[in-house]
Formats: structure tokens, sequence, C-alpha cells
């Protein structure tokens, strides 16, 4: 064969090459394949019998958790604490809840021909069935709680959670996080609760429910409103594991706020007991979000994909990224100095290099997909291609008028499925 024939076939089968798989090519991308809004109805209408006022708020913050419920499209939500706000009242920011007998609940919603409904509400409830609310719990550890405008201090309430994510625990029931204490809480089908799982000397009394005192001391050191946000069931393990939204203020509030390194739980599911604990370094917001502090990295949804490795989301309010973490080439650090809020210099304020903080990769930039809403806190794995994400909309809350009604933000509850471009491993 000469060699022009032969350049020839070559230079052939190059042009069919290029053809076929052009080098502009762009990679495939993450696309929506669902998103609906949810209902909104007013509180007084969610919770007849029990909110009687609710200054024209309606139902929101259900996206501060997201599970399926076992049917195609059907998924198990739950609300925070309930509507609450930050005004600044002469120099100082106060903690609000302006329908403080609201009962943070959990809510079967099902997404069906493009539309979603509320099939099924679970009042969170004491022991005796009384429902609970989302006051604060405990002078000094907790935020002073005030009524809508401020003005006035309410009184605690230590059976009051402030839930975040949601997970089944294949027995009808659930398991929840909260922000105060911070804890792990285990409901029953009900909504009665059956434990509240605390850091070891909290000292929280007068609970209408079981108490126990099974977590690390440390983590009472949560940042005020930063507590549990995170919570993954692993099935194989009978564990859960579960993260705080930031870094602890150990040993104080500055700390924290300056602090990239967060921790993140293994609990027994039988026990309510601690089995591992792990340092996560968050981004540096200054890349990730450069119009955000330090301060507003926050960590919001985890998913266990396998035994130690997980799907973990960071978080600004308009900036959401979802990491890969390996958590089997990561230092457990539990029952070590670093449970000790005495040791000195704490892990949150300077990490030794003795302490191997956990691998991470980044999965899925939600940043980079355009129609997303803002405060993604729910994210859960459908299938190695399929995740759903909800956003906490924070009931709509806006401003108060002068005659104490509500002035909605107009920002909707929405829950989105998202195809992936490439398997979650």
């Amino acid at each position: 064969m000469s060699r022009s024939l032969v350049a020839g076939l070559a230079a052939a089968a190059a042009a069919l090459t290029t053809l076929a798989a052009p080098a502009s090519a762009a990679p495939p991308k993450p696309r929506i394949t669902s998103d609906v809004t949810l209902p909104a109805p007013a509180l007084a209408d969610f919770e007849q019998g029990l909110v009687e006022d609710d200054r024209g708020v309606k139902l929101g913050g259900v996206g501060s958790g997201l599970y399926p419920a076992g049917r195609r499209g059907e998924y198990w939500m739950v609300t925070d604490r309930g509507p609450n706000g930050e005004p600044k009242i002469d120099g100082e920011k106060r903690r609000t809840f302006p329908v403080p007998e609201f009962a943070p609940a959990i809510v079967r919603v099902a997404v069906r021909h493009g539309k979603a409904e509320i099939v099924r509400t679970i009042t969170i409830k004491q022991a005796d069935g009384t429902p609970i609310t989302g006051l604060s719990n405990q002078e000094t550890h907790d935020e002073v709680p005030y009524t809508w405008d401020g003005g006035t201090q309410l009184g605690y309430d230590p059976n009051g959670l402030d839930t975040e994510d949601i997970v089944t625990d294949g027995e009808g029931g659930f398991w929840l996080v909260d922000e105060y204490g911070p804890s792990l809480v285990h409901v029953a089908g009900n909504g009665r609760i059956l434990a509240r799982y605390v850091p070891k000397g909290l000292g929280l009394s007068g609970a209408g429910y079981p108490v126990k005192e099974t977590l690390p001391a440390v983590l009472a050191k949560r940042q005020q409103n930063r507590g549990f946000e995170a919570l993954g069931v692993s099935k194989s393990e009978r564990a859960l594991y579960l993260s705080v939204q930031s870094p602890l203020a150990n040993p104080d509030k500055k700390a924290g706020k300056a602090s990239g390194t967060a921790r993140i739980l293994r609990v027994d599911l039988r026990t309510g007991k601690a089995t591992g604990e792990w340092a996560y370094t968050m981004e540096n917001v200054a890349t990730f979000d450069p119009k955000a502090e330090q301060g507003d990295m926050k960590i919001s949804a985890l998913n266990v994909l396998a035994p130690g490795r997980l799907l973990l989301e960071e978080r600004t309010d308009a900036v959401a990224r979802l990491y890969t973490v390996d958590l089997t080439k990561a230092t457990n650090l539990l029952g070590g100095p670093h449970d000790d809020p005495a040791t000195s210099p704490s892990l949150e304020s300077s990490p030794p290099a003795t302490v191997k903080v956990a691998p991470k990769k980044l999965a899925v930039d939600l940043a980079a997909i355009p129609g997303l809403p803002g405060k993604i806190e729910g994210v859960t794995v459908l299938d190695p291609t399929t995740i759903a994400i909800a956003n906490d909309n924070d009931f709509g809350l806006g401003t108060f008028g002068e005659d104490g009604r509500l002035i909605d933000s107009g920002v909707p509850s929405r829950i989105m499925t998202i195809k992936l471009a490439r398997p979650l491993r």
C-alpha cells in the first residue's frame, strides 16, 4: 500500500472521529426533571384548634428535611421550629416567634402530574399527646424568645424543638435532628416523642418525654441556631450519621464564626450512643460565595452512600454544592481530647496535624443549575443518578405591618427532581 493511500485513510479516519465526538462538545450537565410548588395554607387552617391568630403567616419551612416516603413521588418533610424573625430592637437583635403556639410537624407530600399535595400531617407531641412548641428550651443556653414585635419576652419551653432533617426508622416512626440541644429525636408514627438524645451535661429538665444524655459534651457548644441540621441513615450499619450546621463555638463564638472545621457524628440506632466522630473541613467562603462571610457557610443535608461514605451539602443562602465524603480515611475523634470542651487549643481553633480530616470531592454543583431556589436544605438521593431537593422558605417571613399582619416575602416552598450527569459513588 502506498504512503499516500495510508495517509489518505488516516486523514479520513481522523475526520470521522472528529465528526463523531467533536472536541468542542460540552460535557453533560445535571438537569431539572420536575419542579413543583407546595401548598401553603394559613397556619390557623393547617393547625386548627392549636393556632388561633396566625398573623397572616402561611405554612412554610417544610424544606428543612426531605426523605422518600416509600411510594414513587412521595416524600416525608418536616418543618423547623416555626415562623421566627430577628429584628433589631434598641440596637439588639432579638429572636421573635410571631406564632408561639405553632407545633413543628411532619408532613407527607405526594408529587403527581406536576402538582404537590399534602396527604398527611403529623404534629410532633410530648409523650402524653400534648403538642410541643418551637420555643427556646433553656435560659443562657438558647436565644431569648420574644413576641412578634420583639417587645415582650416569652417563656422558655423545655419541650420545644427546632426540628430539621428527617429519615424514617423502618418501624413506622422517624428520626429527626434539632438545633437547640443540639439533639437527635426519635418520634413514633403518631408524632409522640419516644426519646431525645442530647449532649452530656446539658441538664435539660421538665420535658414531657425521655431525655437521654448520650452525645459528646462538647456538642453543647454549638453556635446559637447552628445545631444539628443534617441527618442520614445507614441501614446496613444500623446507624445514623449527623452533622452540626456550623463549627462549634469552641472555645467561644468568635472562634466558631472564623472556623472552617465542622464535626460529623455516627450514632447507634439501638442505644442512641455515639460510635464515631470525625472532623470535616468546610469550603473557604472567599471562593465558594464571595458575597458571604465564613460564618455564613452551613451544612444542611447528608445522605449515606455506603458505610462511612456520605453525600453532604455545603451552602450559603445563595450557593449550594454537594460533596462526597470518605470517613474511613479520617481520624475517629470519639472519646478523645477533642470531646472535652476544656481542651486547648480547640479543634475548631487549630486542628492538630495528628487529626486526619475526612477527604471530600465535589459531586454536584447545584449553584451551576439554572432555576434553583435559594436556601436549599432538603436533599435526598432517589437512585445513583437522581436526587430531589427542597428549599426552606422561612414561612414567607418578610416584615410585619403596623397591624401585626405579615407582609409575605412571596418565596414559595418547592421540591425539585434533578437528573445527574454521572452516578454518585
